[in-house]
């Protein structure tokens, strides 16, 4: 399963958490980003999205067609972020590629906890994208990092 983590670009500051808005800077970074998934993802992919704003609108410039997961809005936890990926089968329907567009702290301890075995407070810079997928090898499930994406870097 390809399991990707993009975190909302660039927001503007306010109230309520919700309702925030990609910054101008912020809809560039979500461009960026999402021209270089169209390059890099197979054609077939099912993209779960934060109820916030700013995590649709990062997804809206990837242009597929979402689904609005409650369970990873702002300060939910990364057994939610599991639990809405279905991981490491994928939900039915997914043909093994899942975004999700969520929030810090949550996207750093979930690479964490996947790469490494414990929830640590990794970064996941704005408008980042961590991807993963998994292999078997020699008979262990294991968790690869295929790439981490800035926009800055395209």
């Amino acid at each position: 399963m390809n399991l990707l983590l993009w975190r909302h670009a660039e927001a503007q500051d306010g109230d309520p958490d919700l309702a925030r808005e990609l910054t101008a800077r912020g809809r560039k970074q979500a461009e960026k980003m999402a021209h270089w998934l169209h390059q890099h993802l197979p054609e077939r992919r099912l993209v779960l999205v934060s109820p916030a704003v700013r995590t649709r609108q990062t997804a809206d410039a990837l242009g597929d067609e979402y689904r609005i997961e409650r369970q990873l809005a702002p300060g939910a936890d990364v057994a939610h972020y599991l639990a809405a990926a279905a991981w490491p089968e994928g939900p039915p329907g997914c043909a093994g590629t899942v975004i999700l567009v969520g929030h810090q702290p949550t996207l750093g301890l979930l690479a964490s906890l996947l790469l490494g075995g414990t929830e640590q407070p990794w970064s996941v810079r704005k408008g980042a994208l961590w991807w993963l997928t998994t292999r078997e090898r020699d008979g262990r499930a294991q968790v690869v990092l295929r790439s981490v994406t800035n926009p800055e870097q395209l």
